[in-house]
């Protein structure tokens, strides 16, 4: 079993940065895929990015402005988010798998273990 906690989620203004962090415990995840995923009310979960080995993918919404990363000593993924617009708004979701071959690792439903979210709020 993997535990994930996300934090990092507050109210900002539009244009300004946070950094969501995903730690992990329960037991060594360093090979596992994890992906960022959000939520905004009455919208389904969209993916945001994800970190497949050294291979990282982001949605087309957060590209160029969100970066993810992991830390692999302190069992950490970060979100660093740049460039914040309203639509951004959304509870934020850390999410986690051990790697298979032929996953589509930008659908929620590849995930087997998830975080309890992170609230992000952009003001405009």
């Amino acid at each position: 079993q993997v535990q994930l906690v996300e934090s990092g989620g507050r109210l900002v203004q539009a244009g300004g940065s946070l950094r969501l962090s995903c730690v992990a415990s329960g037991r060594t995840f360093t090979s596992y895929v994890v992906g960022w995923f959000r939520q905004a009310p009455g919208k389904v979960r969209e993916f945001v990015a994800t970190i497949i080995g050294s291979n990282i993918y982001y949605g087309d919404s957060v590209k160029g402005r969100f970066t993810i990363s992991r830390d692999n000593a302190k069992n950490t993924v970060f979100l660093q988010m740049n460039s914040l617009k309203s639509e951004d708004t959304a509870i934020y979701y850390c999410a986690a798998v051990p790697p298979s071959y032929g996953s589509n690792y930008r659908n929620p439903r590849s995930y087997n273990y998830w975080g309890q979210g992170t609230q992000v709020t952009v003001s405009s």
